[in-house]
């Protein structure tokens, strides 16, 4: 499929497919991965300059409880939300699914077991939608950084990716959202292929929704950090941390108030636009108590 078909088909099924999005209107976002076991950012491996040796070695002793993706899955129902996006592989480079692509992941490591499935499977118990957090950048991959100086690391590292796109798409039945990350170092859609990706998760996934962080404008925007609309007659979804860190941060010294929250989501609904609002798991799974209960406040609310 060439961009102008691609571009046309995905235009022409926007309406039908953004339709229950554009009713949700609040959703949850979960940052969970090696970093929660430092509890100092997601980005604490490049802001620490933490050497990709030292830093494998939490994949060994991340230990998370059984399934813990329930509370989070309930917590979102009771708080009012309607759907949710998981961090499968965030800049770290490891993958929390059972992926061919590399060894680095949560089945062949610490956890021992597939933590995306854990993810699906409690978010169709608890009625939820479910998204995909993707991460383009790839700190832990030798190609991540040289794929945008050397045209045969470019190679390999989109394979590497485009392999685990297509197991994401392939192995958990119908996923309703794709949400990438940080398309660094590669400058343009067209060398990151991005229009060949898109075509194959949308052939695998027809009812799939994707953001805008692949260098295409796609399904919807994604201010940051900030509440704003993303221009006239654009779909757009506000993501937000609880406290200032996407992953888990104890010391943190604010957390957004109920009536924060509820100011960001009535801000967010009146522009025609969703929160996806963001907790950071601690590294056994629990969430923050200082989330859980701002969330059964805004849930009262919500009800």
């Amino acid at each position: 499929m060439d961009k102008e078909t691609y571009l046309e088909t995905v235009a022409a099924t926007r309406d039908e497919r953004m339709r229950w999005w554009r009713e949700a209107r609040f959703g949850l976002f979960v940052h969970w991965g090696l970093y929660a076991q430092l509890g100092r950012h997601e980005w604490a491996m490049n802001r620490e300059r933490i050497p990709v040796a030292e830093y494998e070695t939490l994949a060994e002793t991340w230990k998370p409880v059984e399934r813990p993706a329930r509370e989070w899955a309930r917590l979102a129902a009771q708080a009012g939300m309607k759907y949710a996006v998981m961090t499968t592989k965030h800049h770290e480079g490891f993958c929390l699914w059972d992926t061919e692509q590399t060894d680095y992941n949560a089945v062949r490591h610490g956890p021992g077991r597939d933590l995306v499935r854990e993810y699906v499977e409690a978010c169709r118990e608890f009625g939820l939608k479910i998204g995909f957090y993707y991460s383009l950048m790839d700190w832990h991959h030798p190609d991540g950084a040289r794929c945008a100086t050397d045209e045969d690391a470019r190679r390999r590292f989109l394979d590497f990716t485009q392999g685990c796109v297509r197991e994401l798409c392939t192995q958990y039945g119908k996923i309703d959202i794709m949400w990438y990350d940080v398309s660094w170092p590669l400058p343009t859609p067209e060398a990151w292929e991005s229009y060949k990706m898109n075509a194959m998760v949308r052939d695998l996934q027809p009812h799939i929704l994707i953001n805008n962080r692949s260098k295409l404008d796609e399904d919807f925007g994604t201010p940051e950090e900030h509440v704003t609309a993303a221009g006239e007659g654009r779909d757009w979804e506000a993501c937000m941390t609880f406290n200032g860190s996407w992953g888990y941060m104890p010391i943190s010294p604010d957390w957004r108030s109920t009536r924060e929250v509820l100011g960001l989501l009535r801000t967010a609904a009146a522009g025609q636009g969703n929160l996806l609002l963001n907790i950071g798991p601690a590294p056994d799974g629990s969430v923050p108590p200082e989330a859980v209960e701002r969330l059964a406040g805004v849930g009262r609310w919500v009800d």
